[in-house]
């Protein structure tokens, strides 16, 4: 049996790379959670997430991923024909049967002569297309490939996901990491089959295990990713400037984070669940743009995803010269998150297709 300690785990390709372009969106829409509890409760309950971001009906994942794309390549100031790859990573793909990748890839204008496709793995299915595009950037294949996490969630009516399944996520270029705002130090992935959360073919919501969801499932392989990467960089907690875990709700990513050792002034700017809540795949891809927005050369950024089933990718990054004039090219994500009107529950059942006519 091979010694998992006498190998070689951390994901870290040949050629360096990084991120040369990142882009958010997060739609205008927000559903408060008094809204959600006064029409289950009869009460409006104040609960940790105040509010959600909601798809529009002319929304979906296709759209929102064109809309942080074009926000990614702005910063990256490539042209998109340089694009090798587009790759969309969510679990509410639009089409059961027919790739949400090529959609995006001919609205952006890439070159048909690209790798194409979608990415499944629950709420890390955006990192999952993220650690590929390190692997074909870094292989040689391809000087820049895109990854894309978005999701509009939704819970069953009157669940507990309901108050944060929410609409939104992240792109991002990989690139050379002589070219990047931010270089990647090195990746490491941890999955186990563990069911804490599913959704059958054929059914319209997900089902959770409830507090499964918690020590085994979330806890245990953030925990676990987290911590290999950094006792394999030999660093630790102190040494970054900032960290972005997974965003189910408030409580996990604060809790997480002590965890690992971490403060809550290292993982502030990259919470946004209070606000937009849990945009599943592109959760702690989102709050990684948003840390970016505000980080200086220099500064260590660890990012770990969590996506049940299940599975953590640990990704560790250091800002580059180069994020003062790139992220300046397009909106931010606190642009976006102000950009905000506010919607009732019977809204928020029309725009996401609640009711089966």
């Amino acid at each position: 049996m091979t010694d998992l300690h006498s190998e070689k785990v951390l994901l870290q390709p040949n050629r360096p790379v990084g991120i040369v372009g990142y882009g958010a969106y997060v739609p205008q829409y927000r559903l408060p959670s008094t809204e959600v509890s006064r029409i289950w409760t009869g009460k409006p309950t104040v609960v940790s997430v105040k509010e959600k971001a909601v798809a529009g009906l002319d929304e979906d994942v296709i759209t929102m991923s064109i809309e942080a794309a074009r926000n990614a390549l702005a910063r990256a100031g490539i042209p998109v024909e340089a694009l090798r790859a587009v790759w969309v990573g969510s679990e509410s793909h639009p089409y059961a049967v027919k790739p949400s990748g090529t959609l995006v890839a001919e609205a952006i204008g890439a070159s048909t002569h690209i790798n194409s496709g979608d990415w499944e793995f629950a709420c890390k299915a955006g990192t999952e297309a993220f650690v590929a595009a390190m692997g074909l950037v870094g292989s040689g294949m391809g000087d820049y490939a895109l990854a894309i996490g978005m999701d509009t969630a939704q819970g069953r009516p009157g669940d507990a996901l309901e108050y944060t399944a929410a609409s939104g996520g992240a792109a991002y270029i990989i690139g050379p990491a002589g070219e990047s705002l931010a270089a990647i130090e090195a990746a490491f992935s941890y999955v186990t089959d563990t069911p804490d959360f599913w959704r059958r073919a054929g059914q319209t919501y997900p089902s959770h295990g409830q507090r499964f969801t918690g020590e085994p499932a979330y806890f245990k392989h953030i925990t676990e990713a987290g911590t290999r990467l950094m006792t394999e960089l030999g660093v630790t907690a102190s040494d970054f400037t900032y960290a972005v875990f997974h965003q189910p709700n408030t409580k996990f990513p604060q809790r997480v984070a002590g965890m690992l050792g971490f403060t809550p002034e290292q993982i502030k700017p990259g919470l946004l669940a209070p606000v937009i809540g849990n945009t599943y795949a592109g959760s702690a891809l989102i709050g990684l743009t948003a840390t970016l927005d505000i980080a200086n050369p220099g500064d260590r950024i660890l990012m770990v995803s969590f996506g049940s089933g299940a599975g953590s990718d640990a990704i560790a990054l250091r800002v580059t010269d180069a994020i003062g004039e790139r992220r300046g090219r397009a909106l931010s994500t606190a642009d976006y998150i102000n950009r905000r009107i506010e919607i009732d529950y019977a809204t928020y059942v029309r725009f996401r297709g609640k009711l089966e006519m």
